[in-house]
């Protein structure tokens, strides 16, 4: 069976409603889909999938208590992810949660297509599936062109672990990607987790914790992947990311050179900011008005109301808050 899974809690209850519908609004309501925790702050999203019939909140403990313990002995192997965190407690790991999305390797699908809760889908999965036919991981992003998030470039064994064309080839963003049930063995788990013991743990960038794990474990496992960015022809293939301001949107589709793109991923918004605009604050940002039409498409009526021009969210303070900040008179 496909599947659909994402990784959401509370905190980005608007970004996964707008998530949910836009995989309703593009494939139907009837694809399965599986929420997995961030952390135990669930009441609020775990009502919104008691709505849905097509979706599920994952709870199998076992499954998440194993994940969480693998993760922090990567971490704990790790020379000196506590210096990059700045944080000398033993106890705390940086954004650990986001590894949760590794217990889709044990979830209800036997083939499934992660996303991000901070995406939207835009076009039918079913030709990201179909790659699974011939490979066992399928992309499509262009996180390739930037390693320097994925692994710690300064590391000399990263280039005696992978080839530069490896590198060059098969560095995926972990925000989206479709793999299989299982893929990861017990026995591969403990392989991957004694080679990281043995001196691997350098090449990980510890500020993107999950994206650099996930990378690793596919690469050092020689798991054959497919990036549709490189495997497509030029003219089909097309953007995924906020940052480009080249995309068309019609009938709240986006198009890439009249290209439908599969989906468009808000990187780089904080949860804090969709939700200060989902309570009315009018504030800007890179196709704001195709979120917020997913988010409140079964909820009109409670789609916020702008009456006047939006400050764009990355505007800089004017001078004189600049000033009130300095002198501590500034509430924000």
């Amino acid at each position: 069976m496909n599947g659909i899974c994402t990784l959401a809690n509370d905190q980005v209850y608007n970004q996964l409603v707008a998530l949910l519908n836009s995989i309703e609004a593009v494939v139907g309501a009837t694809i399965p889909v599986c929420v997995y925790p961030y952390d135990d702050r669930t009441d609020r999203i775990a009502a919104e999938i008691a709505r849905r019939p097509n979706v599920q909140l994952y709870n199998d403990r076992l499954s998440i208590q194993h994940w969480d313990q693998f993760v922090r002995d990567v971490w704990d192997a790790h020379p000196t992810a506590r210096q990059w965190w700045g944080k000398l407690d033993p106890t705390v790991y940086y954004r650990v949660g986001t590894h949760r999305r590794f217990c889709a390797f044990d979830g209800p699908f036997e083939r499934f297509l992660y996303l991000d809760a901070d995406t939207l889908l835009m076009s039918s999965p079913e030709f990201i599936f179909q790659q699974l036919d011939q490979t066992d991981w399928a992309v499509y992003d262009f996180q390739f062109k930037d390693p320097s998030h994925v692994y710690n470039l300064s590391s000399p064994r990263l280039t005696q672990l992978f080839s530069s064309d490896r590198l060059q080839t098969e560095i995926f963003c972990s925000g989206f990607y479709a793999t299989k049930r299982h893929i990861f063995t017990a026995e591969q788990q403990a392989w991957l987790l004694s080679e990281l013991r043995a001196g691997d743990a350098e090449i990980l960038y510890p500020m993107a914790p999950d994206q650099t794990l996930l990378n690793y474990m596919v690469m050092k496992s020689g798991i054959k992947l497919c990036n549709l960015a490189l495997k497509l022809p030029p003219e089909q293939r097309t953007g995924c990311c906020i940052t480009s301001d080249k995309f068309t949107e019609h009938d709240r589709i986006l198009y890439d050179q009249g290209n439908p793109l599969t989906y468009i991923h808000y990187i780089g918004l904080t949860s804090s900011l969709v939700n200060r605009v989902c309570s009315g604050e009018n504030l800007d940002f890179p196709y704001r008005d195709l979120f917020l039409h997913y988010r409140y498409l079964h909820e009109p009526e409670q789609h916020p109301v702008f009456s006047q021009k939006p400050r764009a969210y990355n505007a800089s303070p004017s001078l004189q808050k600049r000033l009130f900040r300095k002198l501590g008179l500034a509430r924000n």
